[in-house]
């Protein structure tokens, strides 16, 4: 595709700069000159073209990514413009919008979910669709290593809580709901070994603190994460007044290593963040 030269300098003492160029790439984008799916013209026609060192070239081309106005970002040919969002990628409740995300994880030959959560409940309802769509054929992983993250029983939960005083048996029906949770989960991936010959690993680890949110790393390619929003709960029955987390009904947002440099920094530093935990401050979890 041939670009037209725009109001370029022609002395260096008004060379544009990066942020310039971003904004008038942006406008040929905005305008349709550039259309989803065309490819940007190489570094060195866009440096010629606006009398620049490829350097502010390439910020400027960091700036759109960031945008998410680029895709097909590599190092051997020039990006093309990235197609609008669809509906479906915008953010959606957690409940609503884990599953899709790990059918497409589940289409992979080595599957890898780590997962920080208050309890195991989002994802082993997510994993459901996955699950049944590998007894019935239609994926068939060679490998699922599953790490999860998981609150320990010997601290004080920030949530759920009581409001006032100290009332053991809230901590111990949450304990009870992470422990079910999670020999459910555990079971319904290990029982692929023997009906389908999977390779399956799945591992839990104690927290040291009650984690301020979920998070989902999938296949190292893509992290979804949504906050834990404190809400207080009136009293009913046995259970008294509380400070709790709806997780179920929280936006889940993702982040995929591939569509900007931004997002891949995010997926990037959110695995670092799991591993250092998993590797330093967290202790073994047995299930009771």
């Amino acid at each position: 595709m041939v670009v037209t030269q725009e109001n370029v300098a022609v002395n260096g003492s008004s060379r544009r700069t990066a942020q310039e160029i971003a904004g008038i790439l942006r406008e040929r984008i905005h305008r349709g000159e550039l259309r989803a799916g065309d490819r940007l013209p190489t570094q060195a026609e866009l440096a010629e073209e606006f009398g620049v060192e490829r350097g502010t070239i390439r910020q400027a081309l960091r700036a759109l990514q960031d945008d998410g106005l680029l895709s097909n970002v590599s190092k051997g040919s020039p990006p093309r413009i990235a197609r609008p969002a669809a509906p479906g990628d915008e953010p959606q409740l957690t409940a609503v919008g884990l599953a899709p995300r790990l059918m497409e994880a589940f289409a992979a030959p080595r599957v890898r979910v780590d997962a920080v959560c208050l309890t195991a409940e989002i994802l082993m309802l997510a994993l459901g669709e996955p699950l049944l769509r590998i007894h019935s054929g239609e994926l068939r992983p060679e490998s699922i290593d599953v790490r999860l993250l998981l609150p320990s029983r010997h601290i004080d939960l920030a949530f759920p809580t009581p409001v006032t005083g100290d009332d053991e048996s809230v901590h111990q029906r949450w304990l009870a709901q992470r422990n079910a949770q999670g020999h459910v989960l555990r079971h319904n991936l290990r029982s692929l070994r023997g009906s389908h010959g999977i390779d399956v690993t799945v591992r839990f680890r104690a927290l040291p603190f009650t984690p301020p949110l979920k998070l989902f790393l999938l296949n190292g390619e893509e992290a979804l994460m949504s906050y834990y929003t404190v809400t207080r709960r009136e009293a009913e029955g046995a259970i008294p007044e509380l400070y709790d987390a709806g997780g179920n009904d929280s936006v889940l947002f993702s982040f995929l290593a591939q569509a900007s440099h931004r997002d891949g920094a995010f997926v990037d530093e959110s695995q670092k963040w799991f591993d250092a935990l998993w590797e330093t401050i967290t202790t073994d979890l047995t299930l009771g």
